[in-house]
């Protein structure tokens, strides 16, 4: 065995003078970007804006390469480097792929790591939602996917079209409407949202990786969201996905994975589908909300998901479970995660990837808060672990 040399003081200290020197200096490129969006203004645009792009895509890359000898995660998610770097292995696996969205990853995912660490996994999909408009928070979310990047995993996002925000001097085509979302797919497809959609596209272009991008999920629902029925009908639907998919294109924005995202509940979905050749994958929520509400009760995953499945899979396309969870009022939750996930890669073979919705405080669907979270369930998260170790097509 090789004798340990005994360290050196003075390499020590000039280790930590680097890397204080480097936090220095990466401090003050975060406060010159400040700086610049300030004096931009709210409607920067042109060459200002591709430098504020491009400095922050290398001060992302020069914060990674600070932590990158502390953080082992993206080394452990090595096995997934091929497929997060190739739309085509992605769209090929051969084993279901697990995900997760939090609310509470704002501003660190470390609330992922500390479910992964729950379920003595890691989770190759990390699921973020943006909305339409004109604020600078309605942007490509550069940042937050180039850090799901550099954890290891790839960044899927929900896009949602609310035509609420956007600025009526930039768009004054809406500007004088009472509801600016009443036929609002319509006026995508005629290209009114031309300009925010080509630049979200040169800017997914810019990240230069693949993503999962599930625009206008839900289309289906009648009551939930404003693209959807009575404001819109199917063909308003399949225009728009079509459009949008189509500027993306021309703006060369070619690593987008399109995730198609009806809602099972709800009879018809198919008259929504835009065509194979526009469809990558097909996603849907599988929640059970147990007895929470008048209108719900405890469903089973089958009652969910399997008169979907028998449907869409006619598509041959792979399938991703987009919101997967239960609520614990009404049932037994941990029975339910196992009796789910057990049943998963020999009943529905065409389901490739499960996106847990573990959300702390969701109140989109009732007056009440609901809390989707298991980690702290000591017995659903230990019937989610078993269940996903006993998979013989699930590597780790």
């Amino acid at each position: 065995m090789e004798k340990l040399k005994p360290a050196n003081p003075i390499s020590k200290s000039k280790k930590i003078f680097t890397r204080f020197l480097i936090v220095i200096v990466a401090v003050s490129l975060g406060t010159s970007i400040f700086w610049l969006l300030t004096v931009a203004g709210a409607r920067s645009k042109g060459p200002l804006d591709d430098l504020l792009t491009s400095t922050n895509n290398d001060l992302s890359h020069f914060e990674k390469n600070i932590i990158s000898s502390e953080d082992t995660r993206a080394n452990k998610m090595s096995w997934f480097t091929d497929y997060r770097n190739s739309k085509y292995l992605f769209n090929k696996s051969d084993r279901i792929l697990l995900g997760a969205y939090d609310d509470n990853t704002a501003e660190s995912y470390q609330p992922i790591v500390s479910l992964e660490d729950s379920l003595q996994i890691k989770l190759p999909i990390i699921s973020i939602y943006s909305a339409w408009g004109s604020k600078k928070s309605q942007v490509f979310p550069f940042l937050r996917a180039q850090a799901i990047y550099d954890l290891g995993s790839i960044p899927m996002i929900t896009w949602e079209p609310w035509l609420d925000d956007f600025d009526p001097l930039l768009f004054p085509v809406v500007a004088n409407k009472k509801f600016k979302n009443l036929g609002g797919l319509k006026e995508i497809a005629e290209g009114k949202y031309d300009e925010y959609i080509d630049q979200w596209a040169i800017t997914a272009r810019q990240f230069g990786h693949p993503f999962l991008l599930r625009f206008a999920h839900e289309m289906n629902d009648p009551y939930r969201y404003p693209w959807g029925p009575p404001n819109n009908g199917p063909e308003d639907f399949i225009a728009a996905w079509r459009h949008v998919q189509n500027r993306f294109k021309i703006k060369g924005a070619d690593s987008a994975i399109w995730v198609w995202s009806p809602h099972p509940a709800y009879e018809g979905y198919a008259q929504y589908y835009p065509g194979k050749e526009y469809v990558n994958w097909i996603g849907v929520t599988a929640l059970n909300y147990g007895t929470v509400a008048s209108w719900s009760r405890w469903w089973s995953f089958d009652d969910i998901f399997k008169k979907f499945y028998d449907s869409v899979s006619l598509y041959k396309k792979p399938m991703m479970l987009t919101e997967f969870s239960s609520l614990a009022v009404g049932g037994d939750r941990a029975a339910w995660f196992k009796n789910a996930l057990d049943s998963i890669p020999l009943k529905y073979p065409a389901l490739k990837s499960i996106i847990f919705f573990h959300v702390t405080n969701d109140n989109t669907t009732s007056y009440k808060s609901l809390d989707w979270s298991f980690e702290n369930d000591k017995a659903s998260a230990e019937a989610v672990r078993t269940s996903i170790k006993n998979w013989e097509n699930f590597k780790r």
